[in-house]
């Protein structure tokens, strides 16, 4: 079905997504509510380069149609590029034209993946029609791994997983159906991409794999084992593993010259074999020396497990010196560990004081740690803003990176709510005089110029403030030359007189333009008087 003449749905884009919304949008209803949803005329572009803006995505977009906004999403504090941006058209046929002919295209130096937006995070996470493929060649890119797996069905997202160095050899494809899935599973597992055998599966979540990796510890039949000299060999490691049951391999690996490098692996028939040779061999004695008996684990888990052992170490940590760790900032250059454990030591027990260095020089911060939390409370209060040899020391309890990065994003955005929250006021310029003898009432807030006429007519006096409000050194309302103009022209209207006027000045403001300001008033005022 075109969605307007000479355009056709293209094979990225859901067949039953577009009869869909073109059904809602004409006030029907959704006729297929198990199919999944995807704003038609929304884009997503991804792996930008950080110096994309929205003005390049404009010249590269809007060849293909009407655009109704550009979105780069940016880092809240920093404003940096995260790498990925939304292009809403006006046409959902605009955006597949955009998807068909733009995906992969170059902008920056990078080939840009574009597919659809799914806001909807359950859809994208779900795991539904996604597969996962690993072993690739380096040579394989986005591009190439689309141009397989598109012949298996409908694909909304394509991507290989990169790092500085290139490819990193796996990737994901999403289709728009669990069937094309299962289809390219079928096809293409074990099949040669660029001479490399690939694997090709569902994709599991984490949790799904580290359930599986759970499951498999408990049921190993193979055995790794470390720390034995070089003089060893496959038999002498087959006699002392073999009484604890029949080994399916066993192997001491070896140098490029035939020596042993140490460890080793003993493969059982049962899970019991392998588990009572762990438990009876692990810590013990040969050859002289104390070996590491445990279960064999592929290096990713390994890796997971240290990473999972080191963030238990680094919480349990944590926890032991919450509220007793201090931060010390503002040291003088001349204060090195031992000094700074004596100006903290009458406050309590300390177990640790550390000024950070740089090649031998302070860093002009340090920390202290106390032996409770109330020692620590004491030294914060006494300490802080102490003259310790020539500064004044900066003491509060330390904090982690992500507590600190919080904390100020947390300011960041109180501070802009109260700017968003302040209203701006509206002055009129040429609003009409106040009557004789009214003072109009100054708004008190710092940061106001305030500017004053006084004029004499028969012994009355008038006074007009204008209230003209300052941010920054700019003056966002009304220019204290519009203001003066202002003025000039109400004289007139009302009558020539003898003028005197005052510039009552408040910070901040620049001297060298009140200087200006002030002459450009009083040529004015000569004018008037003449």
């Amino acid at each position: 079905t075109d969605l307007q003449p000479g355009v056709s749905i293209c094979r990225s884009v859901p067949p039953s997504v577009a009869p869909r919304n073109a059904w809602k949008s004409a006030g029907g209803e959704n006729m297929n509510p198990s199919a999944p949803s995807y704003p038609m005329a929304s884009l997503y572009v991804g792996d930008l380069h950080q110096d994309v803006t929205e003005a390049m995505l404009y010249e590269k977009f809007s060849p293909a149609g009407a655009i109704l906004s550009i979105r780069v999403c940016r880092d809240m504090i920093t404003r940096r590029s995260l790498g990925y941006a939304y292009v809403n058209f006006q046409q959902p046929a605009d955006a597949e034209r955009a998807l068909d002919t733009m995906n992969f295209d170059v902008i920056k130096g990078r080939p840009v993946r574009i597919m659809w937006s799914q806001r909807d995070p359950s859809l994208r996470k779900s795991g539904v029609g996604n597969i996962f493929i690993k072993n690739l060649d380096k040579s394989i890119d986005n591009k190439a791994l689309y141009d397989t797996f598109s012949a298996f069905g409908n694909i909304l997202s394509c991507k290989v997983v990169c790092d500085e160095n290139g490819s990193k050899g796996y990737g994901f494809v999403h289709f728009e159906t669990q069937e094309a899935a299962e289809r390219a599973i079928e096809k293409m597992n074990g099949m040669l991409l660029n001479d490399r055998k690939v694997f090709v599966g569902r994709f599991k979540s984490r949790k799904e794999r580290e359930a599986e990796l759970g499951a498999r510890a408990k049921e190993f039949t193979n055995v790794y084992i470390k720390n034995f000299g070089e003089d060893m060999d496959d038999d002498k490691l087959k006699d002392v593993f073999s009484k604890y049951g029949t080994a399916m391999s066993i192997r001491v690996m070896t140098d490029e010259n035939g020596k042993s490098r140490g460890f080793g692996f003993v493969s059982f028939e049962r899970h019991e074999d392998a588990q009572r040779a762990v438990d009876e061999m692990n810590g013990k004695e040969l050859n002289g020396k104390l070996i590491y008996v445990g279960r064999a684990q592929k290096k990713v888990e390994r890796q997971t497990e240290l990473k999972r052992k080191f963030e238990q170490m680094k919480q349990d940590r944590m926890t032991r010196y919450q509220g007793v760790n201090l931060y010390v900032k503002n040291l003088d250059d001349g204060l090195d560990d031992e000094h700074l454990r004596k100006e903290f030591s009458p406050f309590g027990t300390i177990t640790s004081a550390k000024v950070m260095m740089d090649g031998g020089r302070s860093k002009g911060f340090g920390f202290v740690c106390f032996s409770s939390p109330e020692e620590a409370t004491k030294a914060v209060t006494e300490m802080n803003g102490r003259i310790v040899a020539t500064k004044p020391l900066y003491v509060a309890l330390a904090q982690r990176k992500e507590e600190r990065q919080a904390h100020l994003t947390n300011q960041y955005m109180q501070r802009m709510a109260s700017v968003r929250a302040v209203p701006n006021p509206v002055i009129n310029p040429y609003q009409p005089a106040p009557p004789s003898g009214y003072f109009m009432a100054a708004i008190p807030q710092v940061g106001w110029v305030s500017l004053g006429l006084s004029k004499k007519i028969l012994n009355v006096e008038f006074k007009i403030k204008i209230h003209i409000r300052m941010q920054k050194r700019c003056i966002r309302i009304l220019s204290v030359r519009q203001a003066a103009l202002s003025v000039a022209h109400e004289m007139r209207r009302r009558c020539k007189c003898r003028c005197i006027l005052m510039l009552l000045l408040a910070y901040p403001f620049e001297p060298t333009r009140c200087g200006a300001d002030t002459l450009f008033i009083q040529n004015i005022a000569d004018k008037e008087n003449n």
